[in-house]
């Protein structure tokens, strides 16, 4: 059958020079319409002929255009799936040929070193790249665009990214991603001009951003990043608006990278303004009749330099007092009126509550293990009641404690023809709750000792944690398994069992080895008073083993006369907990405090113990980069029922944890065999400085600090006297490594007697004070 002139026009020419070719076919000899008897579809390997089909604009008995034809076209090269399409007909038989893109069988990198391979495949998958994706070079551009970016985030200017497509079976490629890292660009200089008011290494401490320096191959704060700038900007800002510079501005900033991408400069241009003082604060709006308590949030003094954090702090204030009434939406903004002549401001405060509300319903999103009465149990906001803000942060903030998810966000939605109502929407990112832990550590105490551990929190969704772990430390050997279910009951009463057997060799001074074993049971509940207190109350039951190797003490040798080698008690535990601190791991700020009493009264010993603790963490007055660490302690311990203070119950007191300098645990009595053996009262005191490291920039996990201890143990027959405490004092390095919390320490006793054992350098892992 011969082909009409439209038909040997689209053969033999490309895809896109075909479209035109439809699309102005008007100029060359037209098809006449006809009825499709068939469809027939060409040069398929790998896609399904229903994508074409769904694709056509006709069907079979359909009539058939010039028209019809080019739309056909246009929608089969939408689909992204051919790199050519041609109609020929036959007849009524309309012939469909395509060829199909190669598709990608794999993604490859070669030279990574700074990147992990996955994050670079992710990044890719995000822009169309991945494999069984159709084979584009514009895409594949767009891809070594994309990983070049990554590289520049990391300041590595001279990245260089070559791809290699090669053909495997199936009409597949294999893409390589050949990467040429390059060094690393490291700011050379960073200069502040038009500063007058405060000196430019003042304005440079301010700033994450540093030049290199000793330690900035640990921090990498002398790499180049748009996005840690302009924070480093907003300090600056921040800085001076808290110092009555009401119009400070950021001119301009220049970077500039040297010719071999090696080093960068940054020039910063500031005009300062002028000083501005507060001679008033004036409210303007509705304040429900409020007027007295949203007064009594207000910061800002006059007579002082305008500070913006005292006038953002207010907003935020206000805001959050219209959101406890529920005004979700009140809007309260800062009108400073200013007095350039005088160098005076006004600030007022113009507020619109909008409108109250309630909230409709309380949506969960991205729990897809945890089960939503886990989530919805730490809700203090709920369905049908008023818009409450101070209650929906605290609920954000009683679900991001969990530590089941990565993020905790709360989505405030406004329902469509309801403008009194709101719908709330949690959002969580889940994050993997289970953990296996072998490690080994070095302590100048306990040499070496190794530990393992597995643990799974939330497991099956069900808020509860099960755990199981051994100690080898040669002071202290241990073997437990544990499990809490934090809401044993509706009303938030949390449960925790535990079994354990622990293994204790108190150190000798004469070099012999004893064993003190304690296996058992316990059983706690913990009952939450308040959003920062809870209380603790349990019984236990325990044995206490007295090996008879050589060497035992004499105290101990005594304890097994009266009770024997082999003794049982029940502990019962009164316990209260206050924690307050912004971060338990490396604290800055807050308050922790504890009071945990213990005590027997059946069994074959009969005791009560008292240990009490507080801390608190402060800012240091004009060095906000400073924080003042103060910790006490406090125990004692008696016997009951006319019997002797069990001696495995003493408290030991000396080295990391409670007089650093000294020995650990040589505080308190000793026997005639030399062994330290503590005492049932102990007290120590610590205060810490932290020093930011310098080139560390504000990093808190690594941190130098100034310390000074004193304290003591004293035994059962002796009395308490200040004379006896001793005291040191000196410095060292915290770091929350890897592995655990790292502290090291050296210094001198300030207060020692003869028979005192010194140790100047202590290094601890898993310790606080």
């Amino acid at each position: 059958m011969r082909s009409s002139p439209l038909e040997r026009w689209l053969r033999p020419v490309p895809a896109c020079v075909a479209l035109l070719t439809v699309a102005h076919a008007p100029l060359v000899h037209a098809v006449e319409p006809f009825d499709i008897a068939d469809i027939r579809v060409e040069g398929l390997q790998r896609s399904d002929p229903g994508s074409v089909f769904a694709a056509l604009p006709f069907r079979v008995g359909d009539s058939y255009t010039d028209d019809k034809a080019a739309a056909a076209l246009r929608a089969l090269f939408a689909t992204g799936l051919f790199k050519d399409v041609r109609i020929e007909l036959e007849g009524r038989v309309v012939v469909v040929v395509v060829q199909e893109r190669a598709f990608i069988a794999s993604v490859n990198f070669s030279g990574l070193k700074e990147f992990d391979k996955d994050t670079l495949a992710k990044a890719l998958k995000d822009n169309g790249i991945s494999d069984g994706q159709p084979y584009d070079k514009a895409v594949i551009d767009r891809a070594e665009q994309e990983i070049k970016r990554q590289y520049l985030s990391r300041s590595y200017y001279g990245a260089e990214v070559v791809t290699t497509a090669t053909p495997v079976s199936r009409n597949r490629v294999d893409v390589t991603f050949n990467v040429v890292e390059g060094n690393v660009a490291k700011i050379r200089s960073i200069h502040i001009q038009g500063a007058q008011a405060f000196g430019e290494s003042t304005l440079l401490d301010l700033m994450d951003l540093t030049t290199t320096g000793w330690l900035t191959w640990y921090t990498k704060t002398d790499r180049y990043a748009r996005t840690k700038l302009n924070a480093d900007l907003e300090k600056i800002r921040s800085y001076y608006l808290n110092r009555g510079y009401l119009e400070f501005q950021v001119k301009s900033t220049q970077v500039t990278i040297s010719p071999d991408k090696q080093h960068i400069d940054i020039s910063i241009v500031v005009d300062e303004g002028l000083p501005y003082t507060v001679t008033g604060v004036r409210l303007e709006g509705n304040y429900l009749g409020k007027e007295d308590e949203f007064k009594a949030r207000v910061s800002i003094q006059p007579g002082e330099p305008y500070r913006g954090d005292d006038v953002s702090g207010t907003v935020r204030r206000f805001t959050d007092l219209y959101a406890s009434y529920g005004y979700a939406f009140a809007k309260v903004e800062s009108q400073p009126q200013i007095d350039r002549q005088t160098g005076q401001v006004v600030v007022v405060l113009r507020a619109n509550p909008g409108v109250r509300v309630n909230v409709r319903r309380i949506n969960l999103a991205g729990n897809t293990i945890t089960r939503d009465e886990v989530i919805r149990r730490e809700f203090r906001q709920f369905e049908s009641a008023w818009y409450d803000g101070n209650k929906i942060k605290l609920s954000r903030d009683r679900v991001e404690r969990l530590g089941y998810f990565d993020e905790v966000t709360v989505d405030t939605n406004e329902v469509p023809g309801a403008p009194d109502q709101v719908d709330l929407t949690l959002n969580v990112k889940e994050k993997p709750t289970g953990s296996l832990n072998l490690s080994a550590g070095y302590s100048s105490a306990d040499r070496l000792s190794l530990s393992a551990s597995i643990s799974k929190e939330n497991i099956f969704g069900s808020g509860n944690s099960l755990s199981f772990g051994v100690n080898t430390a040669k002071s202290s050997r241990s073997l437990a398994v544990s499990t809490v279910d934090p809401y044993f009951t509706d009303d938030g009463v949390s449960r925790a069992i535990d079994v354990y057997y622990r293994q204790s060799k108190p150190y000798n001074s004469r070099g012999s080895s004893y064993d003190l074993a304690t296996p058992g049971m316990s059983i706690r509940f913990g009952v939450p008073f308040s959003e920062f207190d809870t209380v603790f109350f349990g019984v236990g039951a325990e044995a206490t083993i007295i090996g008879t190797s050589k060497g035992l003490p004499l105290s101990y040798t005594k304890f097994a006369d009266e009770f024997g080698t082999h003794s049982w008690d029940m502990p019962f535990t009164i316990g209260w907990a206050r924690e307050e601190r912004d971060n338990p791991m490396a604290p800055t700020r807050g308050r922790y405090q504890r009071l945990n009493i213990d005590f027997s009264l059946v069994g074959d010993v009969r005791y009560a113990r008292m240990n009490g603790q507080i801390q608190q963490y402060l800012a240091v007055p004009y060095f906000p980069k400073l924080t003042l660490g103060l910790n006490a302690e406090l125990g004692v311990g008696t016997g009951l029922d006319g019997r002797s203070y069990p001696i495995f119950k003493n408290y030991y007191g000396g080295g990391l944890g409670s007089v650093r300098v000294f020995e650990q645990n040589s505080f308190g009595t000793t026997d005639v065999t030399g062994a330290y053996i503590g005492g049932n009262k102990k007290f120590n005191a610590n205060a810490e400085l932290y020093f930011p490291v310098p080139g560390t920039g504000n990093d808190k996990s690594l941190r130098i600090f100034a310390f000074a201890d004193t304290g003591n143990v004293w035994g059962t027959t002796q009395q308490v006297h200040l004379d006896d405490l001793r005291a040191s004092a000196g410095f060292g390095l915290s770091w929350i490594s890897p592995v655990g919390p790292l502290k090291m320490s050296y210094g001198v006793p300030l207060r020692a007697f003869s028979s005192d054992k010194i140790q100047r350098f202590q290094f601890q892992i898993g310790t606080s004070f």
